[in-house]
This record gives C-alpha cells, sequence and structure tokens, in this order.
C-alpha cells in the first residue's frame, strides 16, 4: 500500500505540496486528480523518489522513499506520461535491459515472457520499438513497469494519444492489474478515472480537496432536493400540474422531445420529498412516468465543484438535450 503522510514540497517561496495525506490501499486502484499546477506531478514525482520532499513523508509498503530510496524504489513500477523507451532496441532487449537495471531475481525468460502475455506484446517481442504504433509503444512502457512484479504501480497519463480502441484495451489491463497491485492512476481524462478507479483524490492548489469514492463524492455535494424527471405527456400542463404541488421550489426544463416526452430538473424546499404526490398526479391524468432520478454529479460536475468551485448544469453540459 501507499501512505502518504503530511506531505509538503517548497520551491522557494511557493508551496507546490501543502501538507496533504491520503494512502492506497493494497489492491486498490486509485484516482490521482487535479487542475494543472495543482501539484500533481510534484506529489507523483515525489513517490517515485525522482524528488524529496521538504516535510512529511511517503511510504511505499512501509518503506520510507526518502530514507531508503532503493528499497523503496524495487517496490515501484513506474509508467511515465512519456515510456522511457529506447527505440532502437527489439522489445525483448529492451525487456531484459531493465530486467537487469532492477536487479530482478525471478527466472529471466518465465517471467519477461508472462508480462509480455499479460500486456499483450508477445508478437512483436522481436521488433524494433521505433516500429511499433503507440499503441504497442505503451504496452512496452506499461510491460518495464511490470518487471520485478512490484506490489506498486505508478501510472501517469497511461492511455494519452491511444485509439479508442487501445484506450478500452489498456483500462482493462489496468483494471485486472488491480487485483494483484496498489495503483495509483493519474489521468486527465475523466471517463477514464471513472471507469477503472475504485477510489478518487483530487488535490488542488498544492491541497488535498477530496478523498472519497466517485458514488460517496457525489452523494455529498449534490443536492438532494433535486430530481430530474422525464414525462410523457403534453408539456405546459405537466409543468402546471407539477408546479401546483406544495413544496415545489423550482422547477426548469431539460428536455422537449418529438415524441412528447418532456424533461424537467426539480428541486422542492429542504426535508420535502414530491415524488409520491407527482407520481399521484401523474397516473391521475394517465400520463407516464418514463424516468425519475435525483439529480447526481457526474464526475466532470465533482471535479468543477472541488477545483473551481461550481458546477455546470447537464443542459448545458449536453448542449441543451438530456
Amino acid at each position: 500500500m501507499i501512505e502518504v503522510k503530511n506531505l509538503s514540497k517548497h520551491f522557494g517561496d511557493k508551496k507546490a505540496v501543502d501538507g496533504i495525506s491520503f494512502t492506497a490501499e493494497d489492491g486498490e486502484i486509485l484516482g490521482f486528480l487535479g487542475p494543472n499546477g495543482a501539484g500533481k506531478s510534484t506529489t507523483m514525482n515525489i513517490l517515485t523518489g525522482y524528488i524529496s520532499s521538504t516535510d512529511g513523508v511517503a511510504l511505499i509498503d512501509g518503506v520510507d522513499i526518502l530514507e531508503n530510496p532503493i528499497k523503496a524504489k524495487q517496490k515501484i513500477g513506474y509508467l511515465p506520461e512519456q515510456p522511457p523507451l529506447y527505440m532502437d532496441m527489439t522489445v525483448k532487449e529492451y525487456l531484459s535491459f531493465v530486467y537487469d537495471l532492477k536487479k530482478c531475481k525471478l527466472p529471466r525468460n518465465t517471467h519477461l515472457k508472462d508480462i509480455c502475455n499479460l500486456v499483450k506484446i508477445e508478437n512483436v517481442y522481436n521488433r524494433v520499438i521505433k516500429n511499433l504504433s503507440k499503441g504497442y509503444k505503451q504496452r512496452v512502457g506499461l510491460a518495464q513497469a511490470l518487471v520485478g512484479n512490484p506490489n506498486v504501480l505508478i501510472l501517469d497519463e497511461p492511455t494519452v494519444g491511444l485509439d479508442p480502441n487501445q484506450i478500452i484495451e489498456i483500462r482493462t489491463l489496468i483494471k485486472r492489474l488491480g487485483k494483484n497491485h496498489t495503483v495509483i492512476l493519474s489521468s486527465h481524462i475523466l471517463s477514464e478515472v471513472q471507469a477503472v478507479c475504485d477510489k478518487i483524490v483530487v488535490i488542488n492548489q498544492g491541497k488535498i480537496v477530496a478523498d472519497d469514492t466517485e458514488e460517496n463524492l457525489s452523494k455529498n455535494l449534490v443536492n438532494n432536493n433535486k430530481i430530474s424527471v422525464k414525462i410523457d405527456g403534453p408539456f405546459d400542463e405537466v409543468e402546471k400540474v407539477i408546479s401546483s404541488i406544495v413544496g415545489v421550489k423550482s422547477i426548469s426544463m431539460t428536455s422537449k422531445d418529438t415524441d412528447e416526452f418532456c424533461g424537467f430538473s426539480i428541486e422542492s424546499e429542504e426535508g420535502v420529498d414530491i415524488r409520491r404526490e407527482l407520481f399521484k398526479r401523474i397516473s391521475e391524468r394517465s400520463w407516464y412516468i418514463m424516468e425519475l432520478k435525483t439529480s447526481d454529479m457526474s464526475l466532470e460536475d465533482i471535479f468543477l465543484r472541488l477545483t473551481v468551485g461550481e458546477s455546470i448544469p447537464a443542459v448545458q453540459r449536453n448542449g441543451g438535450n438530456e
């Protein structure tokens, strides 16, 4: 596991990282998010031993990366945004070079073969790296991170520049790796974090502003008095009926489809649940509720709320269509 305790990094008068703490448990995939300049890259560089911290502790499987960097790094597999590849080597030569560099003790041929099978590069094992596609180069970069079977994987933008099919394949592979490794995944692609990660840590202006699952973050940030509903009925009449329900604070249209389904976002007064009364009135008029749900926040909304202090309404984000 990874433990970060009161970690700080100062560059002169600037606090790039300001007393942050978080943990990534065994077998957990942690998404590490933050806007540009938030301290995300600095934290990743400290965790991998590339730079030292000013204060605080970073433990890799209980080993302090600052006090015992060699032992700590033996437990880490790192894939930077630009994979550290030697383009004139074959995949076989490169992975064998990494094996020696890491002073790996596992059976060389069997270990490297298992890694190649895992990341699906066995068919390019004898090819020169510079002749490989971007997707295969990324896989080779991931393979080098796995040499030595480290307990911890730190992946920085692992799908950048890949096509949609390659992205799906790498995401699937990361989820599989998360079953046997502790993984920290840094990415600017929010949908990627949403699809892969068990927990999300958001850093902003050098401080941790969120550390939880996406579901819990959404529940804690969302207005629980808001629901969205889609009804099969005449728009103007539906709007009047909803507006007349006691406890409705505001109502706004989210969609008006050609098939006469009309969507509304409804906010009720604090502590008032209008769903039963809404169902009763709609059914009395022989209309149909096609959809009814609480207004959960997307990961994009959560990220904006935590880093900018606002979220984009669904109508604006989706161009006015639900």
